[in-house]
């Protein structure tokens, strides 16, 4: 007997969203919903199986199994009360938007009382699983480094904290923990609260984030250290074509979490 396929409601469509619904085998995935903007505007590369919402209250109708999350921070708190109120386990692609505590905690407790699960995928990430797991033992120390190309932190706060146009070596232009970086730069370093919640927390967690004239990609080196031993994770990831802006990663990271809730054996 073979089971139904996973009712997938997609928050966005941007170029994560897209990947992910062009990957994912359509035999055990239905995307039922698509969130987005606005619901003008013809738009012929939503999948024919994908209902069009716009509005959080529509999202319980689609009957969803998973919401998956792929459009901004400012997205994660009202998506994700209606996934969860839903029954609906929910997917955090955006995680910076976990800097705010009580949100955190809302979402936390809202899936305690609601039998459903918060997923936060890895995204840019390779190491995660390791963190997470040697939390159970106890970590003394976590540090992400976070290495891009001028081009890629224009339009953020860097611009007032180093020259980024005529840079000719590498600046590591901002310290601090991971809650404030995610705050400060919740596009640009929104994976910082990933390697937060996964090891020590977003104050114990130390940030740097780097300019770098010579990179060609964006690269993540992650550094801990406690009882279980160290751990040192270096990855740098090839932009998505359809966004050159996004990490290739970050889409695959979110197929893997969907199709592991379809698969009999998951790594």
């Amino acid at each position: 007997m073979t089971n139904p396929p996973l009712r997938l409601a997609l928050i966005g469509w941007g170029a994560i969203a897209q990947t992910a619904a062009a990957l994912l085998d359509s035999e055990q995935v239905e995307v039922v919903a698509v969130a987005t903007r606005s619901r003008t505007g013809a738009r012929p590369d939503v999948p024919a199986s994908a209902r069009r919402i716009v509005d959080p209250t529509e999202l319980a109708a689609t009957q969803p199994d998973v919401v998956a999350e792929a459009a901004s921070s400012a997205g994660v708190g009202p998506w994700g009360r209606a996934a969860l109120t839903a029954g609906a386990d929910f997917i955090i692609s955006s995680v910076a938007a976990l800097a705010d505590e009580q949100l955190l905690d809302l979402l936390r407790d809202l899936a305690g009382r609601r039998g459903a699960q918060v997923h936060i995928q890895p995204g840019a990430l390779a190491g995660v699983d390791g963190l997470a797991a040697a939390r159970s033992m106890g970590i003394d120390a976590v540090e992400h480094r976070i290495v891009k190309p001028p081009l890629a932190w224009m339009g953020t706060a860097a611009e007032d904290m180093c020259r980024l146009h005529t840079l000719s070596e590498p600046v590591a232009f901002f310290h601090a923990d991971a809650a404030e970086t995610a705050s400060r730069f919740p596009k640009n370093a929104n994976v910082a609260m990933t390697t937060a919640l996964a090891g020590i927390g977003p104050r114990a967690t130390k940030i740097t984030l780097v300019a770098d004239p010579d990179a060609t990609t964006n690269r993540h080196e992650i550094a801990a250290h406690g009882a279980f031993g160290e751990l040192n994770v270096a990855i740098s990831n090839n932009p998505l074509p359809a966004n050159p802006k996004t990490s290739s990663l970050a889409a695959l990271s979110l197929i893997r979490a969907i199709e592991n809730r379809t698969q009999a054996i998951v790594i």
